[in-house]
């Protein structure tokens, strides 16, 4: 029996089994770090791409604020994205010609606010109850030639 427990002491079955659940969360963590920051970045362009659409739209004649703020809205769902959309233009004196003069207009800027929330699952592994989120704000101004 003593020779028994000597030979199960020098033994390394299943040290292979305890590292890898060592290390299984830590890799688990870093998997899903990249899945979410993935994600993240995903909307992030099209978040900035709505906008910039949106922009586009406004600075182009004959188009109101409600057609800007449905162009943004459906690029951005299109693209996964629901979220809140502000609409500003703000009065501006365009340079103009030989004379020096300038010319009416306006400038255009549409901000696209998302709030992009982490994958939860793992999280509750370290100890955290909820997910956490980010705050995504993306802004494009152009010129509106009256």
């Amino acid at each position: 029996m003593a020779k028994l427990i000597r030979a199960l002491r020098r033994s390394d079955d299943g040290a292979e089994l305890i590292e890898m659940a060592i290390v299984l969360p830590l890799l688990l963590l870093l998997f899903f770090g990249m899945v979410d920051f993935g994600f993240m970045f995903q909307r992030y362009v099209v978040l900035t791409n709505a906008a910039a659409e949106g922009a586009r739209v406004a600075s182009l004649p004959g188009y109101t604020t409600a057609d800007v703020i449905a162009r943004v809205n459906a690029y951005a769902v299109d693209g996964g994205i629901p979220g809140p959309v502000t609409t500003t233009r703000v009065a501006v004196a365009l340079p103009g010609g030989a004379g020096g003069g300038t010319w009416p207009g306006s400038q255009v800027t549409v901000t696209h606010v998302y709030n992009f929330q982490y994958i939860g699952p793992i999280l509750t592994i370290f100890g955290r109850a909820t997910p956490g989120s980010v705050t995504m704000t993306s802004r494009a101004t152009m010129r509106h030639q009256i």
